[in-house]
């Protein structure tokens, strides 16, 4: 699989070059600034790439902004974006286009090995990975009041972990239940929300992603 990697620090840039050729990722190129990305993404026509939200020359949302450009030139690239800070503004723009193919991580996530290569992965397959404070600040904030309130606890630990993009067998294993368990579970979300069922998990983490997002300040 072919990465193409934006981040100014060298040593968390180098860093992440060594972690995912020791993972089996080939790793297409490493760049530090925003006109360097859209470059290598241009040429390099990579498989998915892991963007730092704030590159040069603005450090702002350069490196979003540009993976954002990328997307709509290349319709479907993955793209995971890492930052230092939740910004659900962010978020939402990743998700703007309802493809999937896209993920929202803190940087923190990156020594978490097996989760972030996991989460390439699944967004270089077209789902998604959303970091799990995003889903937190999203549900907190839906849960006040509404159909969300009325959610079991289990129930609300299945939605967040399926929000971030986690297939049915992926959270059964992480709640210690069955797969019927969890179907159980996703079906009375979907009821209990008022969305369309659907196996398919991408549209199901777009479609609650977008219900939890629905009516935000």
């Amino acid at each position: 699989m072919r990465v193409v990697i934006a981040e100014d620090l060298f040593l968390l840039r180098d860093g992440l070059v060594r972690m995912l050729e020791a993972h089996g990722f080939e790793v297409a190129a490493a760049v530090e600034s925003g006109p360097e990305l859209t470059r290598a993404l241009a040429e390099s026509r990579p498989d998915v790439a892991v963007v730092d939200v704030r590159l040069p020359p603005s450090h702002t949302d350069e490196g979003l902004q540009c993976a954002l450009a990328a997307r709509r030139a290349r319709p479907g690239l993955p793209v995971l974006v890492l930052s230092q800070h939740v910004e659900q503004l962010y978020a939402r723009e990743l998700l703007a286009d309802g493809r999937g193919g896209v993920g929202y991580l803190l940087k923190d996530r990156v020594f978490d090995v097996e989760e972030f290569t996991g989460a390439i992965r699944r967004v270089a397959a077209g789902g998604t990975a959303m970091d799990p404070q995003v889903i937190s600040q999203l549900l907190t904030r839906r849960g006040r009041d509404g159909p969300v309130a009325g959610l079991t606890p289990r129930e609300l630990q299945v939605l967040e972990l399926m929000a971030e993009g986690r297939s049915n067998t992926a959270i059964a294993a992480q709640l210690v239940v069955t797969e019927r368990a969890v179907a159980k579970h996703t079906s009375n979300i979907f009821a209990k929300l008022g969305l369309e069922v659907s196996e398919d998990d991408n549209r199901r983490v777009l479609a609650v992603l977008a219900y939890l997002d629905h009516g935000r300040s």
